[in-house]
């Protein structure tokens, strides 16, 4: 169990690493195509790139939790719908939060602030976290503040859109939580994709092909389009949202949000190695303060007052 528990929490920090560098694609490709195109596609390319994963594992016997009774799916098809409700309304509350003027720091900032929604919510379904947990989360967003704001916190419209998008995550965190143990995570996984890119196909359709289909299609064919969108659909959607199902599995939720939120480091350095810019001193305490914050909320406390 211990070693599946820190394989789990690996599988996490990779999920947070896919998540910070596909920020340039999330961001470039919203711009090129509108937001509830770039969110319906990548989405459901999300879901496509599984199948094949799903057949995959079922000729090697590793899909250990294969639907098999009724309860089995039923499990499986509520939790894959409800995620992917839930990921339709977050990730469209975000893209609308940053159109109406939010900035990325801010936008990544109130977003994170998911990690101290979790253990709150948490409190209501009985799920208690040791005091160094509670200390990690305070950290976590003193270092997030320091690596991501570079104006004042005042909150606008859209900042209030944003916040709306980090309470729908923080739900999306305990709703894995609740189903990963019961079903398989990459058929959980695909649902979910293909849940979100239908319901998002909607305002796709209303708000952007339908008021100016000639400019949709032609942004739509354009490779600064694609090359985001596959990214994006590929790497963002269907290996980091599989990865976070499959990862969470045997990890406290309140655990879980702490290390995703190595995301907004991950962004941050992403951008200094690739693009070449350059770090504060202010951001270089920020991602030290969560990277102290991370390991705290490690310590087996329990396990050593036993002892």
């Amino acid at each position: 169990m211990k070693t599946k528990t820190f394989r789990n929490s690996c599988l996490l920090v990779i999920t947070a690493l896919i998540w910070g560098v596909a920020f340039v694609a999330q961001s470039s490709g919203g711009d090129a195509i509108g937001p509830y195109s770039f969110n319906c596609i990548r989405s459901i390319i999300g879901g496509i790139v599984l199948l094949p994963v799903i057949q995959l594992m079922e000729k090697l016997n590793y899909a250990d939790r294969k639907p098999i009774s009724k309860r089995d799916w039923k499990n499986l098809i509520i939790g894959g719908v409800s995620c992917g409700v839930i990921l339709c309304l977050a990730s469209n509350f975000q893209q609308l939060g940053l159109n109406m003027g939010t900035t990325v720091g801010k936008a990544g900032f109130l977003t994170a602030c998911y990690i101290l929604m979790v253990p709150i919510l948490g409190i209501f379904l009985k799920k208690k976290c040791s005091w160094n947990i509670w200390i990690g989360v305070l950290l976590t967003i003193g270092g997030l503040y320091l690596l991501c704001m570079d104006e004042r916190l005042s909150l606008q419209l859209s900042d209030i859109f944003v916040l709306i998008c980090a309470f729908i995550f923080s739900l999306h965190i305990l709703v894995i939580d609740h189903f990963s143990p019961k079903v398989d995570g990459v058929r959980m996984a695909c649902i979910q994709f293909f849940v979100c890119g239908l319901l998002t196909s909607i305002p796709m359709i209303v708000c952007e092909m339908l008021p100016n289909f000639t400019t949709w299609f032609y942004s739509f064919c354009s490779w600064n389009a694609w090359i985001p969108i596959l990214y994006a659909g590929i790497c963002s959607c269907g290996i980091a949202y599989t990865l976070q199902i499959i990862g969470q599995q045997d990890v406290n939720p309140t655990v879980a949000s702490l290390l995703m939120s190595l995301e907004s480091v991950f962004s941050v350095l992403a951008g200094w190695f690739l693009l070449h810019e350059a770090l504060s001193n202010k951001e270089i305490l920020g991602c030290a303060i969560i990277f102290l914050a991370i390991v705290l909320a490690q310590i087996p406390v329990k396990k050593i007052r036993r002892r």
